[in-house]
């Protein structure tokens, strides 16, 4: 018998109660607090947004703050509350809580609600990621391309509600599982960083490296691309690439072979939230966002893709609110060509570091996987311990 058993079995012998969220709290929507309005000091302050990208389940420090005097005539989250981030473009973002520990008041910005309740902050929290938290809100999300749930039915929502001392030794377990994988990512976060530094280093050849333009180095074959419109496109198998990957898949194909894409537009081009540079192989249709290149060998294609994503391409890119590198600019980058051998070589020790930090089944990244799932397991698991007495 688990330590939790034992526990609702001395503190709750005929079950554990499931009562609703408005039951046991309420539901306080955030007001006034801007992202203009965020400052590097002053009063602790939390908006919508980060509650998605940057708080986890608990938090005692804010990442931004505001003015003291206009936090004064905000809606402050408590020492216990929670914030909950009530909007979003992907159903299972919306409402994303975190549990806010700090010891100071933090103001709260609009699309977001406040939930101030009876329950251990750190159980609640965990209990807004669970399946059974997920199944129940999927009933009360509402708009279109902008996903929201009201307080008003976030409050119908029901919960297991055993003891504060089952609570905490809920929370405590999933706080171990918590810490792991906050190890594990920041040990990958190590290796990445490292991947990088080692590239830099193999990358430098020095000034006797001769230069290469990217035209003289590859067969560019965008003539060949055939842009369709999503009405137009007959649904298959074969992968339909666009500027930044994958954006569709259909029944026909217009490439057979190994190619290097590059990005011809978008915004990656400068922001690089993804590779500029991507390899596809075997069957593919390509549009007239993305260039085709064609390599003589594997290696000149991969050290090509290396380099290019390493790079700032910002000389080559012309436009600014709509990013583009043609043809002619891509043609004329300048590519270090050292002998094949020097790119084999390069490319065989980044490729086994390139294995490590993002290949999702070995290494690190396989192992955050494995545990992301055993932690989901467990948490579905202990917080449903109500389901039987309801």
């Amino acid at each position: 018998m688990s330590r939790v058993d034992e526990l609702i079995a001395e503190l709750a012998p005929e079950g554990v109660e499931i009562k609703t969220l408005g039951d046991v709290g309420q539901f306080v929507r955030g007001n006034g607090l801007q992202k203009s309005d965020l400052t590097d000091e002053g009063a602790p302050a939390i908006h919508y947004g980060q509650v998605h990208t940057h708080y986890g389940v608990w938090a005692d420090t804010t990442k931004s703050f505001t003015d003291p005097e206009y936090a004064g005539r905000l809606r402050r989250a408590k020492h216990g509350d929670l914030v909950i981030a009530t909007t979003s473009e992907d159903d299972a973002a919306v409402a994303k809580a975190t549990a806010w520990l700090g010891e100071s008041e933090a103001a709260v910005s609009g699309d977001a609600y406040i939930y101030r309740h009876e329950l251990d902050p750190k159980y609640v929290a965990y209990f807004f990621g669970s399946t059974m938290f997920q199944d129940q809100k999927a009933r009360h999300i509402t708009g279109t391309k902008v996903r929201r749930v009201s307080g008003d039915a976030l409050a119908k929502i029901r919960i297991p509600v055993p003891p504060i001392e089952v609570q905490r030794e809920i929370a405590g377990i999933l706080d171990k599982f918590t810490r792991l994988e906050a190890e594990l990512e920041a040990e990958l976060e190590a290796r990445r960083n490292q991947y990088v530094h080692y590239r830099r280093e193999l990358l430098d050849l020095g000034v006797e490296t001769p230069l290469g333009a990217l035209g003289d180095l590859a067969r560019n074959l965008d003539s060949r691309r055939k842009p369709v419109t999503k009405g137009a496109r007959t649904s298959g198998d074969i992968p339909y690439y666009g500027a930044s990957g994958v954006v569709d898949y259909v029944s026909g194909y217009i490439f057979d072979g190994d190619y290097l894409l590059v990005s011809e537009d978008g915004a990656n081009l400068l922001a690089r939230s993804t590779p500029i540079a991507f390899s596809i192989t075997g069957k593919t249709w390509v549009n007239n966002h993305a260039h085709v290149l064609e390599f003589e060998t594997y290696a000149e294609r991969r050290f090509v893709e290396i380099y290019l994503n390493s790079i700032d391409l910002a000389p080559f890119v012309s436009g600014a609110a709509q990013p583009k590198l043609n043809k002619a600019n891509l043609n004329r980058i300048p590519v270090p060509n050292p002998p094949i051998e020097e790119k084999q070589r390069i490319v065989a020790l980044l490729d086994k570091f390139d294995t490590l930090v993002n290949d999702l089944s070995v290494g690190l990244p396989a192992e955050i996987t494995a545990r992301r799932k055993q932690y989901a397991f467990y948490r579905d698991k202990l917080l449903a311990i109500g389901e039987a007495a309801a």
